[in-house]
């Protein structure tokens, strides 16, 4: 009546599990009430091994639930690998624990079984879909009418009479039963005599189907599946206790499970019938021997008479019911071919569309599988692919990378991420997508999903002054693109003596322009200290030096007329041309002549 999706609640970063309403249903007022009854049951049923419920509500026309996701498996598929003795009875007392719980809560689930039950990697289980649950009186549901899967019914359920706690209880039974032999109790052609024998027959001990299921498990599962709910656990706590006491004494059966059954009947031969009636007592005077040979051969008789009418209702039944036929297999093949096949093999054939990236008009899945037995001219389910189907391009702007991709594979698309430079939106954050949001496209298309990297501009450093590779490798690590020119310069040979553009912001990867100086406009200026003054010039200019001298008196006459300093420096790097100052010695006599009257 439904279909679940996963879906992401973006408000609190978390997936859910949300069960829409088929639109067809919708309309129905039953179907939408069952539908509004789930949300409620389950809502108010705040345990862990009871599926959560966030929220429900309508939408374009249809109805929803938003549900705990379970990441894991389903029951049904653990009991498809087979499970071990322990595993199953682990998994069963934690079904118990949801059941007491909504067995205290006035909540009867009334269709436990393993496909309702999801497991989770860590091992815990949680009961799901409580759309046929019933707390307090039924509101839609009529005396006489049967909810419920067949396989798991209680026998009361099965003849449409009141449930209880007690039929939750058998349907974990049959759940235990099921998980310990990998087959349920009761197996038929149809649901209705699956019905029927949960209500007449008696079901095999487990541990004739599986040799490790010990004699007091046996014993419990037996209680659990008796036909009378008196006879049954009356708590979900009994069962559990039952269940532990199996496990401390293993080989000692804790009940007779001779009174799980149908009642026996004694008949006056002294045979005795399981499942017939018992007989009132006889009124009026007591019987004499001949009385009592007689009342034994009208016994013999009718048994005889029963006997027979059943061997000829047998082989009429043998003759007139349909053969069983295998399915083929027709998964992948085209929607016409397949028909053809099925209907060749005396099946008939429904098909259902549905959105599939698998090409239109392809068998997607077939019910029932490929191999298994139906009756002919019973029905196979074909699910077909309608095609990709179409959807909006959703929009994603802002959201991190991983987010916005799992919001486009959401959608339906493939996603080719491209890193976009964006002064706006922070390095790792979704631009944008093309095409535009809000664009259709067929499902399964690629959506480019537009990232950014970040800022384009960077800040180029100040590196005049540095040598050449110093600058260079600082230009890089910024993010920028060097480009080396020279020039002849005063500055030693490999030294940066400009650059373009200077310190400040420029886009990423951008060419900055360094010139280096090549050295050869420089001159090592000559010492000429102790020369004289002209000597001292020539070789300056001699230089391509300029020279300028100035005089300091000096109280030597061997410094007379001599360079007593020089600057720059004799041995420095300067540019050609340099103006290079001299200060020349000029001798001055002491004074030496006494004052006056001495």
């Amino acid at each position: 009546m439904a279909e679940v999706w996963c879906a992401e609640d973006t408000q609190l970063d978390r997936k859910v599990a949300l069960k829409i309403l088929q639109p067809r249903f919708a309309q129905d007022h039953e179907f939408v009430e069952r539908f509004r009854r789930e949300a409620s049951a389950a809502a108010g049923l705040q345990h862990p091994n009871v599926v959560a419920v966030f929220d429900r509500g309508e939408y374009d026309g249809t109805y929803y639930i938003a549900m705990e996701y379970v990441e894991g498996a389903s029951l049904r598929d653990l009991v498809n690998q087979g499970m071990s003795v322990d595993a199953a009875v682990a998994v069963t007392r934690q079904i118990l624990a949801a059941a007491k719980f909504a067995h205290s809560h006035g909540v009867i689930h009334r269709d436990l079984k393993p496909g309702n039950v999801l497991v989770d990697r860590l091992g815990r289980a949680t009961v799901t879909d409580f759309g046929i649950a019933k707390a307090g009186p039924s509101e839609i549901t009529q005396t006489g009418s049967v909810m419920g899967t067949a396989r798991y019914l209680s026998p009361e359920q099965a003849q449409g009479l009141e449930v209880s706690a007690g039929s939750d209880l058998y349907s974990v039974g049959v759940i235990l039963y099921e998980a310990l032999t990998g087959s349920v109790p009761f197996e038929a052609d149809s649901a209705v005599a699956v019905a029927l024998k949960q209500v007449s027959e008696v079901p095999r001990r487990p541990s004739e189907l599986n040799p490790a299921v010990p004699r007091a498990l046996d014993a419990v599962v037996l209680k659990a599946l008796a036909k009378d709910p008196t006879n049954r656990f009356r708590s979900a706590d009994e069962f559990g206790a039952a269940l532990d006491g199996a496990e401390a004494n293993p080989a000692v059966a804790p009940f007779d499970t001779a009174v799980f059954g149908a009642a026996p009947v004694a008949v006056p031969d002294g045979t005795e019938v399981r499942g017939a009636p018992p007989e009132a007592p006889p009124e009026g005077p007591p019987e004499t021997p001949e009385d009592e040979a007689r009342g034994r051969r009208r016994w013999r008789w009718a048994i005889l008479a029963v006997l027979a009418l059943a061997l000829i209702a047998l082989a009429v039944w043998a003759l007139t019911r349909p053969a069983n036929v295998a399915v083929p297999a027709v998964i992948g093949a085209d929607v016409d071919a397949a028909t053809v096949t099925l209907e060749d093999a005396g099946l008939e054939v429904e098909t259902t569309a549905f959105p599939s990236a698998q090409r239109p008009g392809t068998v997607v899945e077939q019910d029932p599988r490929a191999g298994e037995e139906a009756e002919e001219g019973s029905t196979v389910l074909l699910s077909v692919s309608a095609g990709p189907g179409t959807a909006k391009v959703p929009r994603v702007e802002g959201l991190s990378e991983r987010k916005a991709t799992r919001r486009l594979d959401r959608a339906g698309f493939r996603v080719d991420p491209e890193e976009q430079f964006s002064e706006q939106v922070p390095a790792g954050r979704a631009i944008g997508t093309e095409p535009e949001p809000g664009t259709r496209l067929e499902q399964d298309q690629i959506v480019t999903l537009l990232v950014s990297k970040g800022s384009n501009l960077v800040e180029v450093p100040s590196v005049v002054g540095l040598q050449q590779d110093d600058a260079q490798s600082q230009l890089e690590g910024a993010g920028l693109l060097p480009n080396v020119d020279t020039e002849a310069s005063s500055e030693p040979e490999g030294t940066v003596i400009a650059q373009d553009p200077g310190p400040g912001s420029a886009p990423r990867g951008s060419e900055v322009v360094i010139t280096v100086s090549t050295g050869e406009g420089a001159v090592t200026v000559s010492s000429v200290i102790g020369d004289s003054k002209d000597a001292a010039r020539a070789t300056l200019r001699a230089q391509g030096l300029k020279v300028t001298a100035r005089n300091q008196d000096v109280s030597s006459p061997d410094d007379d007329g001599v360079v007593i300093e020089q600057a720059p420096a004799g041995g420095s790097r300067v540019a050609r041309g340099t103006t290079v100052t001299l200060v020349v010695g000029r001798f001055v006599e002491p004074d030496t002549a006494f004052p006056e009257g001495e």
